[in-house]
Protein backbone atom coordinates (compact mmCIF):
# COMPACT_ATOMS: atom_id res chain seq x y z
CA UNK A 1 0.00 0.00 0.00
CA UNK A 2 1.34 3.43 -0.96
CA UNK A 3 1.54 6.38 1.43
CA UNK A 4 -1.44 7.96 -0.35
CA UNK A 5 -3.49 4.77 -0.02
CA UNK A 6 -2.64 4.59 3.68
CA UNK A 7 -3.77 8.19 4.07
CA UNK A 8 -7.05 7.39 2.30
CA UNK A 9 -7.63 4.28 4.44
CA UNK A 10 -7.15 6.40 7.56
CA UNK A 11 -9.66 9.16 6.72
CA UNK A 12 -11.93 10.04 9.63
CA UNK A 13 -15.10 9.66 7.54
CA UNK A 14 -14.94 5.85 7.40
CA UNK A 15 -17.10 3.70 9.69
CA UNK A 16 -14.89 0.61 9.74
CA UNK A 17 -12.01 -1.17 7.99
CA UNK A 18 -11.92 -0.28 4.29
CA UNK A 19 -10.51 -1.58 1.03
CA UNK A 20 -8.83 0.86 -1.34
CA UNK A 21 -8.50 0.21 -5.08
CA UNK A 22 -7.11 2.53 -7.80
CA UNK A 23 -9.60 3.96 -10.29
CA UNK A 24 -7.76 4.18 -13.59
CA UNK A 25 -8.18 6.51 -16.54
CA UNK A 26 -7.81 10.04 -15.13
CA UNK A 27 -5.66 12.62 -16.90
CA UNK A 28 -5.18 15.03 -13.99
CA UNK A 29 -5.93 13.39 -10.64
CA UNK A 30 -5.35 10.12 -8.84
CA UNK A 31 -8.66 8.49 -7.89
CA UNK A 32 -9.61 5.46 -5.81
CA UNK A 33 -12.71 3.41 -5.04
CA UNK A 34 -13.13 2.73 -1.34
CA UNK A 35 -15.47 0.07 0.05
CA UNK A 36 -16.68 0.87 3.57
CA UNK A 37 -19.45 -0.86 5.54
CA UNK A 38 -21.20 -2.19 2.43
CA UNK A 39 -21.03 1.09 0.51
CA UNK A 40 -18.66 2.42 -2.12
CA UNK A 41 -17.08 5.84 -2.43
CA UNK A 42 -14.80 7.60 -4.91
CA UNK A 43 -11.82 9.49 -3.50
CA UNK A 44 -10.27 12.14 -5.78
CA UNK A 45 -6.76 13.21 -4.79
CA UNK A 46 -5.02 16.31 -6.05
CA UNK A 47 -3.67 19.68 -4.99
CA UNK A 48 -4.28 23.03 -6.67
CA UNK A 49 -2.93 23.26 -10.23
CA UNK A 50 -2.49 27.01 -10.85
CA UNK A 51 -1.20 26.51 -14.41
CA UNK A 52 -4.60 24.99 -15.22
CA UNK A 53 -6.60 27.49 -13.13
CA UNK A 54 -7.69 24.56 -10.92
CA UNK A 55 -8.33 25.40 -7.28
CA UNK A 56 -9.72 22.64 -5.10
CA UNK A 57 -11.85 24.84 -2.86
CA UNK A 58 -13.77 25.98 -5.94
CA UNK A 59 -14.00 22.45 -7.33
CA UNK A 60 -15.41 21.34 -3.97
CA UNK A 61 -17.97 24.16 -3.95
CA UNK A 62 -19.02 23.36 -7.54
CA UNK A 63 -19.33 19.66 -6.71
CA UNK A 64 -21.54 20.39 -3.70
CA UNK A 65 -23.70 22.78 -5.75
CA UNK A 66 -23.99 20.24 -8.58
CA UNK A 67 -25.21 17.60 -6.11
CA UNK A 68 -27.76 20.05 -4.70
CA UNK A 69 -28.96 20.63 -8.27
CA UNK A 70 -29.38 16.87 -8.76
CA UNK A 71 -26.57 16.45 -11.29
CA UNK A 72 -23.64 14.97 -9.42
CA UNK A 73 -22.90 12.44 -6.63
CA UNK A 74 -23.00 13.59 -3.01
CA UNK A 75 -19.81 14.95 -1.47
CA UNK A 76 -19.26 13.08 1.81
CA UNK A 77 -15.93 14.42 3.08
CA UNK A 78 -13.26 16.92 2.13
CA UNK A 79 -9.84 17.89 3.41
CA UNK A 80 -6.80 19.42 1.70
CA UNK A 81 -6.08 17.41 -1.44
CA UNK A 82 -8.97 14.96 -0.84
CA UNK A 83 -12.57 14.88 -2.11
CA UNK A 84 -14.77 11.90 -1.12
CA UNK A 85 -18.02 11.29 -3.02
CA UNK A 86 -20.60 8.54 -3.12
CA UNK A 87 -19.90 5.98 -5.82
CA UNK A 88 -22.50 5.73 -8.60
CA UNK A 89 -22.78 2.34 -10.29
CA UNK A 90 -22.76 2.93 -14.02
CA UNK A 91 -20.55 3.40 -17.02
CA UNK A 92 -18.77 6.44 -18.33
CA UNK A 93 -19.53 7.52 -21.87
CA UNK A 94 -17.46 7.08 -25.01
CA UNK A 95 -17.39 9.56 -27.88
CA UNK A 96 -20.00 7.46 -29.67
CA UNK A 97 -22.24 7.69 -26.59
CA UNK A 98 -22.05 11.48 -26.69
CA UNK A 99 -23.24 11.45 -30.30
CA UNK A 100 -26.01 8.94 -29.58
CA UNK A 101 -27.43 10.76 -26.55
CA UNK A 102 -27.96 14.34 -27.71
CA UNK A 103 -31.60 14.32 -26.58
CA UNK A 104 -30.53 13.33 -23.07
CA UNK A 105 -27.51 15.61 -22.87
CA UNK A 106 -29.16 18.86 -23.98
CA UNK A 107 -31.65 18.98 -21.06
CA UNK A 108 -28.87 17.89 -18.69
CA UNK A 109 -26.83 20.91 -19.75
CA UNK A 110 -29.84 23.23 -19.51
CA UNK A 111 -30.39 22.03 -15.95
CA UNK A 112 -26.73 22.61 -15.18
CA UNK A 113 -26.78 26.11 -16.61
CA UNK A 114 -29.99 27.12 -14.85
CA UNK A 115 -29.55 25.42 -11.47
CA UNK A 116 -25.99 24.85 -10.29
CA UNK A 117 -25.15 28.52 -9.85
CA UNK A 118 -28.20 28.96 -7.63
CA UNK A 119 -26.69 26.52 -5.12
CA UNK A 120 -23.08 27.75 -5.25
CA UNK A 121 -21.51 29.08 -2.05
CA UNK A 122 -18.33 31.14 -1.92
CA UNK A 123 -16.19 32.76 -4.62
CA UNK A 124 -16.80 31.36 -8.11
CA UNK A 125 -14.60 30.55 -11.05
CA UNK A 126 -15.16 32.35 -14.33
CA UNK A 127 -14.30 30.42 -17.48
CA UNK A 128 -13.57 32.19 -20.77
CA UNK A 129 -11.85 29.80 -23.14
CA UNK A 130 -10.10 32.53 -25.11
CA UNK A 131 -8.37 33.82 -21.99
CA UNK A 132 -7.39 30.25 -21.07
CA UNK A 133 -5.83 29.76 -24.51
CA UNK A 134 -3.87 33.02 -24.21
CA UNK A 135 -2.59 32.01 -20.78
CA UNK A 136 -1.65 28.52 -21.92
CA UNK A 137 0.10 30.06 -24.93
CA UNK A 138 2.29 32.18 -22.67
CA UNK A 139 3.27 29.14 -20.59
CA UNK A 140 4.10 27.00 -23.63
CA UNK A 141 5.99 29.77 -25.44
CA UNK A 142 8.26 30.26 -22.43
CA UNK A 143 9.11 26.56 -22.15
CA UNK A 144 11.18 23.97 -23.96
CA UNK A 145 8.03 22.30 -25.31
CA UNK A 146 8.30 21.00 -28.89
CA UNK A 147 4.93 22.72 -29.48
CA UNK A 148 6.25 26.20 -28.59
CA UNK A 149 7.15 27.14 -32.17
CA UNK A 150 3.48 27.12 -33.23
CA UNK A 151 2.11 29.21 -30.35
CA UNK A 152 1.93 32.49 -32.37
CA UNK A 153 -0.29 30.77 -34.95
CA UNK A 154 -2.55 29.37 -32.25
CA UNK A 155 -2.92 32.77 -30.60
CA UNK A 156 -3.78 34.43 -33.91
CA UNK A 157 -6.46 31.81 -34.54
CA UNK A 158 -7.71 32.37 -30.99
CA UNK A 159 -8.14 36.09 -31.69
CA UNK A 160 -10.20 35.36 -34.81
CA UNK A 161 -12.38 32.81 -33.01
CA UNK A 162 -13.05 35.17 -30.12
CA UNK A 163 -14.15 37.92 -32.52
CA UNK A 164 -16.83 35.56 -33.87
CA UNK A 165 -18.63 35.30 -30.52
CA UNK A 166 -22.03 36.86 -29.82
CA UNK A 167 -23.50 38.21 -26.55
CA UNK A 168 -25.10 35.49 -24.43
CA UNK A 169 -26.36 35.23 -20.84
CA UNK A 170 -23.89 34.24 -18.14
CA UNK A 171 -24.63 30.77 -16.72
CA UNK A 172 -22.81 28.21 -14.58
CA UNK A 173 -21.14 25.62 -16.80
CA UNK A 174 -19.15 22.41 -16.44
CA UNK A 175 -16.51 23.28 -19.07
CA UNK A 176 -14.87 19.84 -19.26
CA UNK A 177 -17.34 17.60 -21.09
CA UNK A 178 -15.00 14.81 -22.02
CA UNK A 179 -16.83 11.49 -22.49
CA UNK A 180 -15.40 10.17 -19.23
CA UNK A 181 -17.08 12.97 -17.27
CA UNK A 182 -20.58 11.79 -18.22
CA UNK A 183 -21.88 8.79 -16.28
CA UNK A 184 -24.92 6.66 -17.18
CA UNK A 185 -26.41 4.54 -14.37
CA UNK A 186 -28.96 2.93 -16.71
CA UNK A 187 -31.74 5.31 -15.73
CA UNK A 188 -30.22 8.78 -15.81
CA UNK A 189 -27.06 10.73 -16.62
CA UNK A 190 -24.66 12.30 -14.13
CA UNK A 191 -22.00 14.96 -14.62
CA UNK A 192 -18.80 14.36 -12.67
CA UNK A 193 -15.44 16.15 -12.18
CA UNK A 194 -16.08 19.86 -11.62
CA UNK A 195 -12.50 21.17 -11.69
CA UNK A 196 -13.38 23.73 -14.35
CA UNK A 197 -16.93 24.45 -13.18
CA UNK A 198 -17.66 28.16 -13.21
CA UNK A 199 -19.62 30.97 -14.74
CA UNK A 200 -19.41 31.50 -18.49
CA UNK A 201 -21.78 31.08 -21.42
CA UNK A 202 -23.75 28.05 -22.53
CA UNK A 203 -22.05 28.03 -25.91
CA UNK A 204 -18.76 26.66 -24.60
CA UNK A 205 -20.36 23.59 -22.98
CA UNK A 206 -22.27 22.89 -26.19
CA UNK A 207 -19.21 23.35 -28.39
CA UNK A 208 -17.05 21.39 -25.94
CA UNK A 209 -19.50 18.49 -26.05
CA UNK A 210 -19.46 18.59 -29.84
CA UNK A 211 -15.67 18.81 -30.15
CA UNK A 212 -15.08 16.01 -27.64
CA UNK A 213 -17.69 13.81 -29.32
CA UNK A 214 -16.45 14.47 -32.88
CA UNK A 215 -19.94 15.61 -33.88
CA UNK A 216 -20.71 16.04 -37.58
CA UNK A 217 -22.80 18.92 -38.92
CA UNK A 218 -26.14 17.11 -38.55
CA UNK A 219 -25.36 16.28 -34.93
CA UNK A 220 -24.39 19.89 -34.25
CA UNK A 221 -27.71 21.03 -35.70
CA UNK A 222 -29.57 18.53 -33.52
CA UNK A 223 -27.69 19.69 -30.43
CA UNK A 224 -28.33 23.39 -31.02
CA UNK A 225 -31.99 22.77 -31.76
CA UNK A 226 -32.42 20.55 -28.69
CA UNK A 227 -30.86 23.21 -26.47
CA UNK A 228 -32.20 26.45 -27.97
CA UNK A 229 -35.35 25.23 -29.68
CA UNK A 230 -34.69 27.57 -32.61
CA UNK A 231 -34.53 30.61 -30.31
CA UNK A 232 -30.77 31.22 -30.16
CA UNK A 233 -29.15 34.60 -30.83
CA UNK A 234 -28.32 35.83 -34.32
CA UNK A 235 -25.09 34.44 -35.78
CA UNK A 236 -25.39 31.53 -33.34
CA UNK A 237 -24.11 28.97 -35.83
CA UNK A 238 -21.02 31.00 -36.74
CA UNK A 239 -20.25 31.63 -33.07
CA UNK A 240 -20.77 27.95 -32.28
CA UNK A 241 -18.41 26.80 -35.04
CA UNK A 242 -15.77 29.21 -33.78
CA UNK A 243 -16.28 28.10 -30.18
CA UNK A 244 -15.99 24.47 -31.23
CA UNK A 245 -12.59 25.14 -32.82
CA UNK A 246 -11.54 27.06 -29.70
CA UNK A 247 -12.62 24.13 -27.53
CA UNK A 248 -10.42 21.73 -29.50
CA UNK A 249 -7.50 24.18 -29.39
CA UNK A 250 -7.89 24.67 -25.64
CA UNK A 251 -7.83 20.90 -25.07
CA UNK A 252 -4.69 20.58 -27.19
CA UNK A 253 -2.94 23.37 -25.29
CA UNK A 254 -4.14 21.89 -21.99
CA UNK A 255 -2.30 18.70 -22.93
CA UNK A 256 0.83 20.66 -23.89
CA UNK A 257 0.87 22.43 -20.52
CA UNK A 258 0.20 19.12 -18.76
CA UNK A 259 3.16 17.58 -20.58
CA UNK A 260 5.33 20.24 -18.98
CA UNK A 261 3.88 20.29 -15.46
CA UNK A 262 2.02 17.04 -14.64
CA UNK A 263 3.05 13.44 -14.09
CA UNK A 264 0.09 11.05 -13.94
CA UNK A 265 0.84 7.35 -14.55
CA UNK A 266 -0.45 6.20 -17.91
CA UNK A 267 -1.28 9.69 -19.23
CA UNK A 268 0.22 10.39 -22.68
CA UNK A 269 -0.15 14.15 -22.93
CA UNK A 270 1.71 14.49 -26.23
CA UNK A 271 -0.65 12.02 -27.91
CA UNK A 272 -3.63 13.85 -26.42
CA UNK A 273 -2.27 17.14 -27.75
CA UNK A 274 -1.81 15.73 -31.26
CA UNK A 275 -5.32 14.24 -31.23
CA UNK A 276 -6.92 17.59 -30.42
CA UNK A 277 -4.62 19.55 -32.72
CA UNK A 278 -5.90 17.37 -35.55
CA UNK A 279 -9.48 18.16 -34.52
CA UNK A 280 -8.65 21.86 -34.33
CA UNK A 281 -7.02 21.93 -37.76
CA UNK A 282 -9.98 20.08 -39.31
CA UNK A 283 -12.46 22.49 -37.73
CA UNK A 284 -10.47 25.52 -38.91
CA UNK A 285 -10.31 24.06 -42.42
CA UNK A 286 -14.12 23.92 -42.53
Amino acid sequence: MTDLERRIAGLACWRGPVTVAPLLGGLTNLSYVVADAGEKFVVRCGDDIPVHHVFRDRERAASIAAHAAGLSPEVMHTEPGILVMRHVEGRTFSEADLRANIRRLAPLLRKCHLSVGQHLAGPPNFFWVFHVIRDYGRLIAGSQSPFAVDVPRYLEANRTLEEAQVPMPVVFGHHDLLPGNVLDDGERLWLIDWEYGGFGTALFDLANLSANGSFEEAEDEALLYAYFGGKGPGDLHRAFRAMKAASALREALWAMVSDIHLRIPGADYKAHAHDYLNRFEELMAR
